[in-house]
């Protein structure tokens, strides 16, 4: 089955991101979302270890490793670029000053429901930063695979893992869909041309419902 690649389903959730937004992005897959920031936009990029504003990752080779973001990844400066206390950056996030925050996840419940850490063998140990995030950031997105590696849904009635958050997520960007959370129902945005309405259903754990016209899912070959 065709499907969209991380990269692309980073592209997509960048398209929706506000020239001059406050962005927290998480750890990993989400950290892709810098790179593609739609011509004539530019998000001001916050992370939790006390960075506003920094740029695109060095050159391999030219990294400065005193300059980190959460995610132990060597970032640039830009002019304006700020350096704060970690305390103050979560004062930033719990007050409710940055205007979106993307992460990754393991299940998102209909109600809007996120579980992204997970206390098994494998899993992120500790819920960290995002517990916070999730309740601090005006909009919470969520960018993932439709389905597990062994084919389960994990977009879902209820999450089963331990929750980072309660009914925090807004939006979901998957490797086969768009779609938004609503008065606690799935609501379908995107979906990928190639793929019916009832092939989509069969790989969700809830209830997709309409609104209106379904668009197409489209990217560029990235």
């Amino acid at each position: 089955m065709t499907k969209l690649t991380s990269t692309q389903i980073a592209w997509r959730a960048a398209q929706d991101i506000d020239d001059g937004a406050y962005v927290n992005l998480g750890i990993g897959f989400p950290e892709m979302v810098a790179k593609f920031q739609p011509p004539g936009r530019q998000a001001i990029f916050h992370t939790e270890n006390g960075i506003l504003g920094f740029g695109e990752a060095p050159a391999p080779g030219t990294e400065d490793w005193d300059l980190i973001n959460a995610g132990k990844k060597a970032v640039t400066l830009k002019p304006g670029t700020a350096f704060f206390h970690h305390a103050d950056s979560f004062a930033m996030v719990r007050g409710g000053h940055l205007d979106v925050a993307i992460l990754g996840a393991y299940e998102v419940a209909e109600n809007g429901d996120l579980a992204n850490w997970s206390t098994g063998p494998k899993g992120v140990p500790a819920v960290g930063g995002a517990m916070d995030l999730v309740h601090g950031a005006k909009r919470v997105a969520v960018i993932t695979e439709h389905v597990t590696k062994d084919g389960k849904p994990k977009l879902v009635q209820k999450c089963a893992l331990p929750l980072t958050g309660v009914g925090c997520v807004t939006r979901v960007y998957t490797s086969l869909a768009v779609v938004d959370i609503q008065d606690g129902h799935f609501v379908l945005r995107e979906k990928l041309a190639g793929l019916s309405f009832d092939e989509l259903q069969s790989l969700t754990g809830a209830t997709l419902h309409l609104d209106g016209d379904v668009a197409d899912l489209i990217v560029p070959e990235l």
